[in-house]
């Protein structure tokens, strides 16, 4: 990559744009987003304990009335709710969200 040129705008001056490494930049995008994901979404938040996929659920079970006190409901429906409003990532990590927190 010894062949680089500085480019150049239609004045003839530098355009702002600096050449670099693909590889370091992929590196440090990819650590950057991976620290982004762990932070926001896999550890649970300091506040209440909950990710935000367990903040789904229980937010889409108010808001559908889905409380203790009242008729069974099956656990389809309330993965339906969240996935269809607020989680379009597939419902694998819903159903799995939601049994952990009826064990617990």
């Amino acid at each position: 990559m010894t062949d680089q040129k500085t480019p150049r705008g239609p004045d003839g001056g530098p355009t702002g744009i600096e050449p670099i490494s693909i590889i370091e930049e992929m590196q440090r995008s990819y650590l950057d987003y991976a620290m982004s994901v762990i932070v926001s979404r896999a550890l649970p938040d300091v506040r209440d304990g909950l990710k935000p996929v367990h903040r789904r659920i229980l937010y889409a079970m108010q808001e559908g009335g889905y409380h203790w006190n009242r008729k069974h409901v099956k656990s389809s429906r309330i993965v339906g709710d969240v996935m269809g409003k607020y989680h379009p990532h597939g419902d694998a990590s819903i159903y799995d969200a939601l049994v952990r927190m009826a064990q617990d």
